[in-house]
Order: structure tokens, then C-alpha cells, then sequence
């Protein structure tokens, strides 16, 4: 049976990854005191005692702001540790999966990202980002770097949870409406990846089956694109699902969206003004054709369940 040992059980993407995994195999599931991604120690014991044949990385320093102002905890969380990931990975002749980020990017480009494109982050995050992916391609593990953006779901501190408290607060919001992206759901992602290791399960677990034509970075994002303001009115026309009731329960009426530029809503972080990913690749290597962005967040808030 295919051991995968998982991290950031209790991340957004993690924690959907947790149930959707185990129809693959026996997963082992640690948070940050099973494996603290800032601590080399940690990581190296952690991998050595559940000797995986798949290690699949959820975890990460998201805090985007933040990093601006903690740089060397962000880039040991998400520069150092997933090459330590990837040594340990290669010692034990397993591969590993691990989730990037469109903050790769600058925003520049006119048309969508693709995996050759030179990568050019414009934040801390964003190069903490991308300095884990080339630490795992240094190490020559086989891996799958999948990149992916505006991650929401019904965990965590994301995008569409935010509104949707402070909806029940106020009676109007400003939202940015010049920065372009693709929402993509944290389940979209869980079932995504099971996909792709379904076709790759043997491979992983046969040293006889190499990995090197298929490792590389894909890019996973919901399909379509739209701004953080089209993403909020989008949520707010759709019913809730059961669990989260707040507007209904309130018996308040939708607040007032107001589309405001970037310049308007100044952060310590930089943001790409135009991420939008194609995962044309993904779809040529895998068959995988990623659903849109407003089905995805449809279904989201149809069953969205605590």
C-alpha cells in the first residue's frame, strides 16, 4: 500500500487532502508539531519515521503581509524546507508533491503564465515561493511542483471567509477590482492532485517505473478569471449551504460592493496585478481539465459545511 505522508493537515488544502488522499493509501497527516517546517531537525526525524513513498507538502507560511516584516521565518518555512523535504525524499527513493504560488509572478504579462515563463515575484512571499521550488529541483527528486492562487475554502483565513464576516458587520465593502485572478477552491485542489496520483500510484511506488518524464511544475487554477471584486459579488448572488447561514441568520440585507483600485487599499505586500495561470500542461499530461472558477465556488458555497 502507498504511504504518503502529508503536511499542514489543518490547512486549507491540507485538510481536504487528509480525506481525499486516503482512497489512495495510508496516509500519514501531521501538523506543525508532528513537522516543523521551520526547524530542518523536525522535518529530517518526521520523514525518517514515517518512511513515505509520496510526500505531499501542504504546508506553508501564507501570511502574505506578514512576510514582508518576517522574512527568515517565511523563507525557512518556504525556501529551506522543501529542499530538506526533497533531500530526505530522495534518500528514501520517494517523491514528492508540493504546492506553489501565481506570486511567482510580476503581473506584467497580458496573457496567461505558463511553466516556462521566467518567474519574477514582487513580494516576500512570492520569493520565499519560489526559492522552495528551486530548492526541490536542485535536490533532483521526482516531484510535482503544482501552482495555484487565491485559495479559498470553508478552513483557514482566506478571501471569501473575510467577506463574509465582515458582511455581517458593515453595511458596505471596498474591493479591489484591478487585480485579476483565478479563485480556485482548496477541494478543487485535494481532488485535483488525487487525479494526478492515481495515474502516477504505481510509478511512485515501483523503482522500476521512473518519474523524470513527468516531474516538473504544472500550473492548477480554477479555470476563467475575474478580479477580488467579481469574486465577492459572484459570492454574495449565490445561495448558502448549510453551516454558513451568517447573512440569512442576521436577516440583513447583502451590503453595498464598491469596486476600488489597488492604490486605494494600500498593503505592505505588492500584489501582481494580472496572475492568471494556463494549465494547458496539466491537461496535456494528464487529461485534467480544470472546472471554472464560478462553478467551483458554486459548489462551494452550496455545501459549505464547518
Amino acid at each position: 500500500m502507498t504511504r504518503i505522508l502529508l503536511t499542514g493537515k489543518n490547512g486549507q488544502v491540507g485538510w481536504e487532502l487528509q480525506r481525499t488522499l486516503a482512497t489512495l493509501g495510508n496516509v500519514i497527516a501531521l501538523d506543525r508539531q508532528g513537522m516543523d517546517l521551520a526547524s530542518p531537525d523536525s522535518i529530517r526525524n518526521a520523514i525518517r519515521n514515517a518512511r513515505p513513498n509520496i510526500i505531499v507538502n501542504a504546508a506553508a507560511y501564507t501570511a502574505v503581509d506578514k512576510a514582508e516584516s518576517d522574512h527568515s521565518l517565511a523563507m525557512a518555512v518556504n525556501g529551506d524546507a522543501p529542499g530538506i523535504i526533497a533531500e530526505e525524499a530522495k534518500r528514501l527513493g520517494a517523491g514528492v508533491v508540493h504546492y506553489s504560488t501565481d506570486y511567482v509572478f510580476d503581473g506584467a504579462k497580458a496573457k496567461p503564465y505558463i511553466e516556462t515563463d521566467v518567474p519574477h515575484p514582487i513580494n516576500v512571499y512570492g520569493k520565499t515561493k519560489l526559492a522552495g521550488e528551486r530548492a526541490i529541483q536542485a535536490v533532483g527528486v521526482p516531484h510535482l511542483i503544482l501552482r495555484t492562487s487565491w485559495v479559498y475554502g470553508a478552513r483557514g483565513r482566506n478571501f471569501l471567509l473575510t467577506i463574509l464576516r465582515l458582511a455581517a458587520e458593515r453595511d458596505e465593502l471596498k474591493i479591489v477590482n484591478d487585480q485579476i485572478g483565478a479563485p480556485t477552491w482548496s477541494r478543487m485542489i485535494a481532488e485535483s492532485t488525487l487525479q494526478i496520483l492515481v495515474q502516477l500510484s504505481d510509478r511512485f511506488t515501483s523503482h522500476a517505473m521512473p518519474l523524470a518524464d513527468i516531474s516538473g511544475i504544472y500550473h492548477l487554477t480554477a479555470g476563467g478569471q475575474t478580479s477580488w471584486y467579481g469574486f465577492a459579488k459572484a459570492a454574495f448572488e449565490i445561495p448558502f449551504g448549510v453551516g454558513i447561514n451568517t447573512m440569512h441568520a442576521l436577516d440583513r440585507p447583502t451590503p453595498k460592493l464598491i469596486p476600488i483600485p489597488t492604490s486605494e487599499y494600500p498593503l505592505p505586500a505588492s500584489r501582481p496585478a494580472y496572475s492568471i495561470m494556463s494549465c494547458d500542461k496539466l491537461h496535456r499530461v494528464f487529461g485534467l481539465t480544470m472546472q471554472g472558477w464560478e462553478s467551483g465556488l458554486r459548489l462551494c458555497m452550496e455545501n459549505f459545511l464547518p
